[in-house]
């Protein structure tokens, strides 16, 4: 009996979120008003961090802006201010450091106030394959792609909780959605990510905080520095972003709640394809894709500064 209602409220809930959806497409869904939120990004020393940055400024929200790039960071936060005469605060901090984290975060919450709006931003990507990834190589990865979520969400989370009003953003990756040769530690680190932040998600919901809201994003390549050098086989079919109209994608889904992002639109089907093929199959399309050549010729990037830039990578 419990099986039957449970199935029937299952159904009821379905038809209305389908029904809130259609009508969301034909009415544009209110965007929230961020003016006057503490906008914490990590990684804003350039490139994507930047960009929402600037965004956010525009929007009068109030920026507090970490980055291991101390130099990076402050021009970030002086064109921030340039954009719109808001409050910026740049703060240098290693994300890679449990502690750090947690002393920069007490340091925010007495100079600035308690953050609103958090965005895991930070991270780094090692493009070796497997057994030529160093040790400590693989530590960082996790320290700074998926670690650095847990530390700062239990900085900043309890506050969100006692208000009931905040938002988390995960900026995870395509490659936290399917496997890419050349980037297991990376993939690895972004299923994580994803994965803590789609578990503290429901967590908030069993608990009724409905009010503080998650937002997912999977970007596939970026057209900026970290990733230098990958290629994408067909750009009709997987074209390499521009980090400006993600900045704006990401941005929009804020404001409008979104819970998950994947970009483009094409991998969602790609996603679909891969639950349904055979192994061969899989394989099969991987090649087709380009999944397995895609980081033959990758670059990236060796400072200490800019490895923790996510800003500065291309996402996958």
């Amino acid at each position: 009996m419990d099986l039957i209602l449970d199935t029937v409220t299952f159904g009821g809930k379905i038809l209305r979120c389908l029904l809130e959806s259609l009508i969301y497409k034909i009415i544009s869904k209110k965007k929230k008003n961020v003016a006057g939120e503490i906008v914490l990004i990590t990684g804003a020393a350039s490139g994507l961090g930047r960009l929402m940055a600037i965004k956010f400024a525009s929007l009068g929200a109030i920026l507090v802006l970490w980055d291991i790039n101390e130099e990076g960071n402050i021009e970030t936060c002086r064109l921030a201010k340039e954009k719109r005469d808001v409050k910026a605060f740049a703060y240098k901090c290693d994300c890679t450091n449990r502690q750090e984290i947690y002393r920069v975060a007490d340091q925010v919450k007495k100079e600035v106030g308690d953050v609103t709006i958090l965005i895991n931003n930070a991270g780094v990507v090692t493009g070796k394959m497997f057994l030529d990834i160093p040790d400590d190589m693989v530590e960082r990865t996790f320290l700074l792609n998926v670690l650095s979520h847990f530390w700062t969400c239990k900085a900043f989370l309890p506050s969100m909780i006692k208000a009931n009003h905040g938002h988390l953003v995960c900026i995870s990756s395509a490659a936290g959605l399917v496997g890419v040769s050349g980037l297991s530690d990376y993939c690895a680190s972004k299923f994580a990510a994803l994965g803590f932040a789609e578990s503290l998600f429901l967590e908030l919901n069993l608990v009724k905080k409905t009010k503080i809201k998650t937002t997912i994003i999977c970007p596939y390549f970026l057209k900026t520095g970290m990733f230098e050098g990958c290629t994408t086989k067909y750009p009709l079919l997987l074209p390499l972003l521009d980090p400006e109209d993600v900045a704006q994608t990401i941005l929009n889904a804020i404001l409008e709640e979104q819970l998950y992002v994947i970009i483009p639109k094409m991998i969602t089907f790609t996603l679909f394809l891969k639950q349904i093929l055979s192994t061969e199959m899989t394989i099969a399309l991987a090649e087709y894709l380009g999944v397995h050549t895609c980081m033959a010729s990758f670059k990236g990037r060796n400072t200490a500064d800019e490895v923790q830039t996510e800003t500065e990578r291309e996402h996958l």
